[in-house]
């Protein structure tokens, strides 16, 4: 019988990881909680009301509908028992493996504050992006209805913590949604007035680009009206707002964009981690002691030749995934693997409209021309035609006449539920939505 091969996640990691594999003479099952694989790169564009959330996702099992040596399970990975060759799921069930492949990403990381989480989401899933664009929009709707002034002034004040892509992506789509996408929908609030603040801890944003980079990305977001706040560090988040240093803030939106750490399942291996929870694995990305299992993705701290680390983003992951592919094959043919080479195809970010900066070798670029290339190399990386000229068109759309089509406001689950006991939608609760005992307690 050919060997079965469990790959874990259906990200770009998993997903090249399985599709390198097609023509090997292996039985492959993908593992995946969600039914379908994410663009995560244009979560913020969901979050922040310009896409759909059918724009950047595509079923799993469309994607591998060819692929005759592959199956698709909708199941969560919670344990690998190496020893035994075994993927233990959360429903109880089992998959022995003979090969394995880990491409489980990262979540959130809020560097030992968890109970921050409730007031300051962060964006890696659709229900996220969901949930920040409910919250964005409902603050706007909210401040509209108001009468007291301070109240409506944290209303409109809306903190984006962290400094990375997905920061000053987030802030920048907030600024230009609040300056030209609703100032005409609004009588009683001037939405241009809305505060974004940018908060970063080291000291400039986009630190994993040229520092010239930085400071233009950091211009364009001060000229779209965001404050940047570099050299920071948040030491409390609560329903009121933010505490950053000695200076409290007072906001009801705060979005978190500051930290990841490797999936949980990491630490059932039984091998060393790094600090942020992520795989030490060997140079051909196996495991240290199991050279049967593959970590490939934001799962893996591997590193370039120079020692630095290889940042977590799409292109890395890809070349991740297939790089085992191919080791895979080599070991079922008897040959040696080889060590993982990571090609550096640049870093890039999107400041607003018309606004981004891209780094690519010894190129830099800024302004309009970086974000085309930006806007190019995003539609490529979709994985479905449909999703690329579905996202194409509305890109094209929004850019001319700044109207982003989804703003809509649902309700969540709790609350449904406290509007079909009580008869009312919920008041403007600290820290809604509530977790279950909340919601039992504002019933009673």
């Amino acid at each position: 019988m050919p060997a079965h091969v469990v790959v874990v996640g259906g990200g770009f990691a998993g997903l090249y990881a399985a599709r390198g594999l097609a023509r090997a003479p292996v039985r492959i099952t993908l593992v995946d909680r969600r039914n379908h694989h994410l663009f995560q790169p244009l979560l913020y564009q969901v979050a922040t009301a310009a896409l759909n959330p059918g724009d950047i996702a595509e079923p799993i099992r469309h994607v591998l509908s060819r692929q005759r040596n592959a199956r698709v399970l909708l199941a969560e990975g919670a344990a690998v028992e190496p020893d035994a060759r075994r993927l233990r799921l959360a429903d109880g069930l089992a998959l022995d493996y003979d090969y394995l492949v880990l491409a489980a990403g990262a979540t959130h990381s809020y560097f030992g504050h968890d109970e921050w989480s409730r007031f300051a989401p962060g964006l890696k899933t659709l229900e996220d992006a969901e949930e920040i664009r409910r919250r964005v929009l409902t603050a706007f709707e909210r401040a509209e209805a108001d009468p007291d002034r301070q109240r409506r002034e944290a209303l409109l004040t809306f903190v984006v913590i962290g400094g990375g892509p997905t920061g000053v992506e987030l802030a920048g789509a907030l600024a230009e949604i609040a300056r030209y996408t609703i100032p005409r929908d609004f009588r009683t609030v001037a939405t241009e007035r809305a505060r974004v603040i940018l908060v970063e801890g080291n000291d400039r944003v986009l630190p994993a680009l040229p520092p010239s980079l930085s400071a233009a990305a950091q211009r364009d977001l001060e000229r779209l009206g965001v404050h940047v706040w570099t050299g920071k560090r948040v030491t409390g988040v609560d329903p009121r707002g933010v505490q950053i240093g000695e200076e409290r803030v007072a906001a009801r939106t705060v979005l978190w964009a500051a930290g990841v750490a490797g999936a949980p399942l990491a630490r059932t291996l039984g091998v060393p981690l790094d600090a942020a929870g992520r795989v030490l694995v060997n140079p051909d990305l196996t495991v240290p002691g199991h050279e049967e299992i593959y970590v490939v993705g934001d799962l893996a701290a591997a590193r370039k030749r120079s020692g630095e680390p290889i940042p977590g983003v799409a292109p890395a992951a890809i070349q991740q995934g297939k790089h085992a592919a191919r080791n895979l094959v080599a070991t079922l043919r008897g040959r040696p693997r080889t060590p993982f080479v990571y090609f550096d195809k640049g870093v890039m970010a999107t400041v607003g409209r018309g606004r981004a900066v891209a780094g690519f070798w010894r190129i830099r670029m800024t302004g309009i021309l970086a974000w085309f290339a930006w806007l190019f190399i995003h539609i490529w990386f979709l994985v479905d035609f449909r999703n690329r000229a579905a996202v194409m068109f509305q890109w094209l759309w929004h850019y001319l006449t700044f109207k982003r089509g989804t703003r809509l406001i649902l309700e969540t689950p709790e609350e449904e539920r406290f509007r079909a006991v009580v008869g009312v939608a919920p008041p403007d609760l600290d820290g809604w939505p509530p977790n279950e005992s909340d919601t039992e307690r504002i019933v009673a």
